[in-house]
């Protein structure tokens, strides 16, 4: 970890601390945990899993995509100790997978899919904070599916927000919005003082001060200290009310079988948003880094491990958060460990401070990062890339938008490997005709995927045609398409037709094992 530019990880990663706080503190809500449970995986995420990270800007913390499955893994065991116990060895896992280098398996997921899952968390981030820019706060901080628990969707939320604004905040909440547009600006424009202040300070500020304004001045505009429209922090005035807040792992739990399919559970979905988020980190990051997800999922072991065993919610790489962290000019690690120590600070010393704070401006702060996740260049530029990468990007942004992060990148990979199955099935083989004379060419490998076109091709030959079937460059061929040419060659015949192979042979196969052992072996030496 280097402090060369501290200036401008301390800036970003303050940024990161003033959202991460209400989106721990909501997910623990939304989760049934204690809320200190949410805050003390933040804090892991940015004191140990940042040190550990294989990414220098991916911020780890709880994720809003484990909260349905951490609501029902708490009452289905029936005591949070037992949760606890279960994240402890959902870490292990993660850090077994991590050893065993499972993390390549990101590597197949198309970078049209990632390129929608960022566009898409944008337009969500943008649909999650209307209703809490405009004051209407019924759901918590951080929520991202389709579906809320409250019966409502996330259309349907916006609505009821429209139509029952609260003012204060909505005044708060535009003021903050055009504050952070006019100091990104003047920021741009290389004016020092505007480049060194932290936009996310200021925008605080604001809001805390036009609230307590309103409070003196326009009472009907004032939002009050309550639950609904703050910061809320949970605050320790002794000793014993810290003790009363920790929560351990039971030895207990080990005895029930339920407690390892929860952990089972948690360590691949935990994993899968991790790589996921690693993979959006790398394409986000400016200096276009590459990071080490088996590196990142030993990170996030260790990370989960000691969560587990301190009372905090299992963690991922969190793709709204490192966003953030990105936008406001992170360079290094060391701005995710500022937010870790931010967070551990903002538990044991000011926690009555920072409940001044109004959701109204941080959801502006928040807006604003939807906004450049989803620009509108980005459409046109896959749209420019061809309709293979137009398709499954536009998929998974709608399967997201529509349900939940993992079934929307699963939508768009389903779409993206079907596309690249469909376009090397037509570039295998392409079919000549000249007049009676037919050119069969295998132009690569050729797999039983392309047995249809090819019985499709032959099907179509006349009487008197003569067939050339060229397989010299299809380094592998088939057994279905070797069995298929095989009877088509001993009827042909009876059709009047006329063949003739060239390099169509089962034992292709082998010259290309024997191919691969002699580059293993030059390579070698």
């Amino acid at each position: 970890m280097t402090f060369k530019y501290l200036n401008k990880d301390f800036s970003a990663g303050f940024s990161v601390f003033l959202v991460a706080l209400p989106l721990c503190l909501g997910i623990a809500l939304a989760s049934g945990a204690p809320l200190f449970s949410g805050l003390v995986s933040g804090v892991i995420g940015g004191l140990v899993v940042a040190l550990l990270s294989g990414s220098e800007i991916a911020i780890s913390g709880p994720a809003a995509g484990l909260v349905v499955i951490v609501f029902d893994a708490i009452h289905g065991l029936g005591d949070y100790s037992h949760f606890l116990t279960a994240v402890v060895l959902a870490g292990l896992l993660q850090w077994l997978l991590g050893w065993f280098k499972a993390g390549r398996l990101s590597g197949f997921v198309p970078s049209s899919v990632i390129s929608g899952m960022l566009v898409a968390i944008g337009i969500v981030i943008v649909l999650k904070q209307i209703p809490h820019a405009l004051g209407w706060d019924a759901d918590y901080e951080g929520e991202f599916e389709f579906f809320q628990n409250d019966q409502r969707n996330t259309f349907s939320e916006i609505i009821q927000a429209v139509l029952h604004p609260t003012w204060g905040a909505a005044i708060i909440s535009v003021v903050c919005l055009l504050l952070i547009l006019w100091w990104d600006k003047k920021a741009e424009q290389g004016i020092k003082f505007f480049k060194t202040v932290p936009t996310a300070l200021v925008v605080v500020v604001v809001g805390v001060v036009i609230n307590q304004a309103f409070r003196w001045f326009a009472p009907a505009f004032y939002l009050g200290e309550s639950n609904d429209h703050m910061v809320r922090m949970p605050s320790f005035h002794t000793l014993s009310d810290l003790k009363s807040a920790l929560y351990f792992p039971s030895l207990d739990a080990l005895t029930k079988p339920a407690v390892y399919l929860t952990a089972f559970t948690l360590a691949m979905i935990a994993s899968v948003e991790s790589l996921f988020g690693l993979e959006a980190a790398d394409k986000l990051d400016k200096q276009r880094r590459i990071s080490s997800p088996n590196q990142e999922l030993k990170a996030q072991g260790i990370g989960n491990l000691l969560s587990g065993l301190l009372g905090g919610l299992p963690m991922t790489v969190v793709v709204v958060r490192t966003s953030l962290n990105v936008y406001s000019d992170s360079q290094t690690r060391l701005s995710a460990f500022i937010q870790g120590i931010l967070l551990l600070l903002a538990m044991v010393i000011f926690p009555e401070i920072l409940n001044h704070i109004p959701l109204a401006s941080l959801a502006a702060l928040l807006i604003l990062v939807g906004y450049k996740l989803a620009r509108i260049d980005i459409f046109r530029k896959m749209y420019l890339e061809g309709q293979d990468q137009f398709v499954p990007f536009i998929v998974t942004i709608l399967g997201i938008i529509l349900t939940d992060l993992l079934v929307g990148i699963a939508l768009g990979w389903i779409v993206g490997i079907a596309y690249v199955i469909y376009t090397n099935n037509q570039s295998a083989m392409s079919v000549v005709r000249d007049k009676e004379t037919v050119l069969i060419w295998f132009r690569k490998d050729i797999s039983f995927l392309n047995k249809a076109r090819l019985k499709e091709e032959l099907a179509a030959l006349q009487a008197g045609d003569t067939v050339f079937i060229d397989g010299a460059r299809a380094h592998f061929i088939d057994h279905d398409i070797y069995t298929t040419l095989k009877e088509f060659k001993k009827d042909a015949p009876l059709r009047g037709i006329q063949v003739d192979f060239k390099g169509i042979t089962r034992r292709k196969i082998t010259k290309r094992k024997l191919d691969a052992s002699i580059q293993k072996t030059l390579i070698s030496k």
